[in-house]
Parts: C-alpha cells; sequence; structure tokens
C-alpha cells in the first residue's frame, strides 16, 4: 500500500461538515497554533482501523504522508509508526524513534504529539537516558516543549516521577497555553499516582506557575484546596 493508496482511502472517508468544525476547534486560523493546517473530518477509530490495513507500509510511504498539510493524513502515519514500533526489536524501535525526532516538525498540533510522544519518545526513553527530553524542553518549537513533557507520562505509569518534575521545573514559566495545559495535566497525572509527590512540587513552585498551568495541576483537588492555591493561601 502506497501513500497516494491511502489519500485515496481517506478522500473516501471525507466528511466536510466535521471537517469544517475541526477547522475551527483545532485554531487554524491566521496566527493561531494551528495555522494552515486541513482536515478531512475522519475520526480517530476510523483511523485506527485504517492503520491496522497498513503494517506492510514502507517507512518511506509513512514519511510521505507525514509530510502532508492534511491533519488525518498526519495523524494516520503516526498511527501506523507506533503499530511498527510496537512491533520491532531494540534495533528498530531505535530507527523509528531516530526518525520520529528527524521529523518532529511535521508533528505540529496538539493531538498529533500526545497520540504519539508517549508511544514512541518516551517509550523509547523508559530504560535509556532522558537527557534528549531536557534538550527538547529548552527548544524554541512550541511542539518540542510539548513532546517533553507529554513523553514523561510513559514514566509516570511506571511510577517514575523524577523527569516530569524537573521537566515541569524548566517549563514553568512558558507562555504558550499549550505547554502550560501540558504540565499541569502531567503534575495531575503524578498527583494520581503519589499526591505527596504533586503537592511537595507545588508547594515550592505554584506562586510562579502561570494561573492554566495551576489550574490543570489541581483539578482534583477538593474545592477549598483548589482555592487555597488559587488565592495563594496555601
Amino acid at each position: 500500500m502506497t501513500a497516494e493508496d491511502i489519500r485515496k482511502r481517506l478522500r473516501d472517508l471525507e466528511n466536510k461538515e466535521k471537517a469544517k468544525i475541526l477547522q475551527g476547534f483545532f485554531k487554524t486560523g491566521p496566527g493561531e497554533y494551528g495555522e494552515g493546517d486541513l482536515f478531512l473530518g475522519i475520526p480517530v477509530p476510523r483511523l485506527r482501523r485504517v492503520s491496522k490495513e497498513c503494517d506492510a507500509m514502507a517507512i518511506g510511504e509513512t514519511e510521505a504522508l507525514l509530510k502532508s498539510a492534511v491533519h488525518e493524513e498526519r495523524l494516520l502515519a503516526l498511527l501506523i509508526l507506533i503499530r511498527k514500533y510496537n512491533g520491532e526489536d531494540e534495533s528498530g524501535k531505535k530507527g523509528i524513534y531516530s526518525f520520529y525526532l528527524k521529523n518532529m516538525r511535521r508533528i505540529n498540533n496538539w493531538d498529533l504529539v500526545d497520540l504519539s510522544a508517549p508511544n514512541v519518545v518516551g517509550d523509547y526513553l523508559l530504560n535509556r537516558s532522558r537527557k534528549p527530553l531536557y534538550d527538547l524542553a529548552r527548544s524554541s518549537a512550541l511542539w518540542e516543549r510539548r513532546v517533553a513533557i507529554v513523553a514523561t507520562i510513559r514514566f509516570i505509569r511506571e511510577g517514575q516521577f523524577e523527569d516530569t518534575l524537573g521537566i515541569s521545573e524548566i517549563l514553568l514559566r512558558d507562555k504558550e497555553d499549550l505547554i502550560q495545559k501540558a504540565v499541569g495535566w502531567m503534575l495531575r497525572e503524578v498527583g494520581k499516582r503519589d499526591s505527596s509527590v504533586e503537592e511537595t512540587f507545588l508547594q515550592k513552585h505554584y506562586t510562579q506557575m502561570p494561573r492554566t498551568m495551576l489550574r490543570y495541576a489541581i483539578e482534583r483537588f477538593l474545592a477549598s484546596k483548589r482555592e487555597g492555591y488559587m488565592k495563594g493561601r496555601i
């Protein structure tokens, strides 16, 4: 199956009404984070089903999809990459991880990052040095910084919180809303496993955090405690 075969298949699944809604939801207007992104209006579960038919697709064909201006083509490329990654030995996983890093500028919307970063970057680095994530966290590119923090959910699921906290410190004063939300989300995920770890971090840093980041981090707290954090009384 080639990239062109896939494109034809996706055009048959196009839903123009849903595409119009997604164009607005993903902020594709001039100056917005998703500027220029194009949508076909195909739901993710349907794309997952298509991805299962693409296990034999060559990596070059997957790269062609990833270079597309069409959001669903890039998303499908990532779904295919994740399936390929999961079926590879260590050498193959390294190749897909390297391919992912090389093509990161194509992974340029929050859902693309959130789908793929834990399953490729986070998984590959689980038993390796996490330095690449700290390098990404200091990047000027919004999506590279989001990859850095969201990839750590793979570590959180294993009860490893140190890198989430370390990268959160780097991103503590980030001005981008999508980074603030991602950091708050990851801190909340830490808190689900160990509330004392999250609260120790928050008590040290919450007065310096953007309000959006803090709201996301304390979302599961009791109302009285949320109020205390938001009003600086903790």
